[in-house]
């Protein structure tokens, strides 16, 4: 596929600790590669493990737009902004570091693992004031169609944060086709297939493959077994205090 590039499952930096096992798709604590540093203005993007009774401890941001999926299990959250949740699947977590916070993420079951995943993008601004946001979705607004969970604007749908940024999830049936277009030409898209597979024009993606595509308004897939995607459509230009 022209402008593109292809992100396989297996290329990924991996770190196992013992509880807590990573997939980095970007250099990331002792995963370093020149080539995968950033994909526009996506920093981040770990594939995490956690077992149970196990966590981060407390722990320093700044300066950048946290995005938590969980895929399985739950997470506790607390914080210095006062906020102590816990997330499970099925909802979006996200925390604009802004000018710093201090948080920590623990497995509270001692019998499950938590699998999630942890994504960073950088901010179109510098030292906004540190929130955080929490969410549910609804798993049957995805099925067969494009949900969108997390955008610029907290007046639309899902989450929001400080940059222009829309990310969707999607769970496909067998055979099924769907197509995306741009809400903002000037981004690009990357597509994470958490689970099944699918066919993009060219390319074949399986489970935990991705594509990053830029120099595009729309694009079209389907999916030949039953699939769960994740797209995020984001700023192919790093911000200004970064150029």
């Amino acid at each position: 596929m022209k402008n593109s590039i292809v992100y396989k499952s297996d290329s990924r930096g991996h770190a196992d600790h013992g509880w807590l096992k990573s997939h980095h798709t970007f250099s990331f604590a002792n995963y370093s590669n020149k080539d995968r540093v950033h994909f526009g203005v996506l920093r981040v993007l770990n594939d995490d493990y956690v077992a149970p009774g196990k966590g981060f401890g407390a722990h320093p941001h700044e300066n950048m737009e946290i995005i938590s999926i969980p895929l399985k299990g739950s997470l506790a959250h607390k914080d210095n902004m006062g906020h102590g949740e816990t997330i499970q699947v099925n909802e979006i977590q996200v925390m604009s570091a802004g000018t710093g916070v201090q948080h920590s993420e623990f497995n509270p079951s001692e019998t499950e693992a938590a699998e999630f995943l942890q994504i960073w993008l950088f901010p179109n601004q510098l030292n906004v004031t540190p929130r955080y946001q929490q969410i549910s979705l609804d798993v049957a607004q995805r099925k067969n169609n494009w949900d969108q969970i997390l955008s610029p604007n907290p007046e639309d749908a899902g989450a929001w944060i400080h940059q222009n940024a829309w990310f969707h999830l999607a769970d496909l049936e067998q055979g099924k086709e769907l197509a995306y277009e741009l809400k903002d030409p000037s981004n690009g898209l990357y597509l994470f297939v958490l689970e099944g597979a699918i066919t993009l024009e060219d390319e074949v993606l399986d489970r935990r493959d991705a594509i990053g595509i830029w120099d595009t308004t729309s694009i079209h897939l389907k999916a030949t077994q039953k699939t769960q995607l994740l797209l995020m459509e984001i700023p192919m230009d790093l911000p200004n205090y970064l150029q």
